[in-house]
């Protein structure tokens, strides 16, 4: 016989389900039916917790947030510049169908009816990303490999940027997914992007 799942543990099952309907079918598909049937509960039980719409949106973006700490970004010191930047690559890579849920949320509906939770959706993203790969410069910087005075904001973020700009440009709104670029672009951008523009010689 099944266990009944109570407290957090029914909590988390209904967080994980509405992140997976998010990802799947976008915000238009994202309804308390559907988180319902996919986290083997009832609605009535979910809307005893999240009675409205927007509270279901919000449990998706804590949904979205423990996905991203399910795939942290933090690339520990590889001794080199260029294995730290390409490990990072590969670990944002690692979390492209995440971004795919964040796009459907901020090309929504999502950002006209909630846009001081979009915003706090944004910055906490941006946050993440730039703490990780702020820390692998930083280590750089200290190594001698490149040169702080070189590390002027557009130059700092050329990575993650590049891999957004991809991200939105291969978003598909038929089957809700992102494709992640592929290892020989990424090292391209490592290699003939952005390392040329910060190396100390």
């Amino acid at each position: 016989m099944k266990r009944r799942r109570r407290g957090a543990d029914l909590e988390r099952a209904i967080l994980e389900a509405a992140w997976e309907v998010l990802a799947e079918r976008g915000y238009a598909g994202l309804t308390m039916e559907a988180v319902a049937e996919r986290a083997g509960t009832s609605r009535p039980v979910l809307a005893r917790r999240w009675s409205r719409r927007a509270d279901l949106a919000i449990a998706a973006i804590a949904a979205i947030r423990q996905e991203m700490t399910n795939h942290p970004l933090e690339v520990p010191d590889l001794g080199d510049v260029r294995t730290e930047l390409l490990a990072y690559l590969d670990r944002m890579a690692d979390r492209a169908q995440a971004m795919a849920a964040v796009i459907t949320l901020f090309s929504s509906e999502f950002q006209r009816e909630f846009p001081s939770s979009a915003q706090d959706l944004r910055s906490a993203l941006l946050a993440n990303r730039s703490s990780a790969l702020d820390q692998i410069l930083e280590r750089a910087v200290g190594r001698g490999e490149i040169l702080a005075e070189k590390l002027i904001p557009p130059v700092a973020s050329l990575l993650t940027d590049l891999f957004r700009h991809h991200a939105v440009m291969s978003f598909s709104y038929v089957d809700m997914t992102v494709a992640a670029p592929p290892p020989e672009l990424r090292t391209a951008w490592v290699d003939a992007i952005f390392l040329p523009l910060v190396r100390s010689r």
